[in-house]
């Protein structure tokens, strides 16, 4: 599913299926993430990028269109010379925090027995 569906075309009915991949793909729930740890600061485009290095600019805007149109980013353009963007977390991203907080203790509590697992698979048992 592409970032700009609005609707799943196969499942169109399904209450969470459309919801699910569009913040969890590679990206959303990083950038997310990276908004909360500002605290109750805006974040400048700049600032954004330079906490997640490896994302691509255009990766970084595409991903920051898709959160403002589902409503869990902000976007405020000020009408200064040059224009300065600054983004923040809506109430929604707020109330999804708690999640993402849980899941990323799970991954934090779970990292290490996922990782034997795989050098088992590498290895081949």
């Amino acid at each position: 599913m592409d970032r700009t569906t609005i609707e799943d075309a196969l499942f169109p009915d399904c209450p969470i299926r459309n919801i699910l991949a569009r913040i969890s793909d590679k990206w959303s729930l990083l950038v997310i993430y990276t908004l909360d740890r500002a605290g109750q600061n805006a974040v400048r485009f700049k600032e954004l990028q330079r906490a997640i290095p490896d994302i691509s600019q255009k990766m970084l805007t595409v991903t920051l269109r898709t959160l403002e149109e589902d409503g869990y980013v902000t976007r405020t353009v000020y009408p200064e010379v040059p224009p300065r963007v600054e983004y923040a977390l809506t109430a929604r991203a707020h109330s999804l925090l708690p999640h993402i907080n849980a899941l990323i203790a799970w991954a934090l509590e779970n990292r290490p027995a996922i990782m034997d697992d795989r050098k088992r698979a590498v290895q081949g048992g």
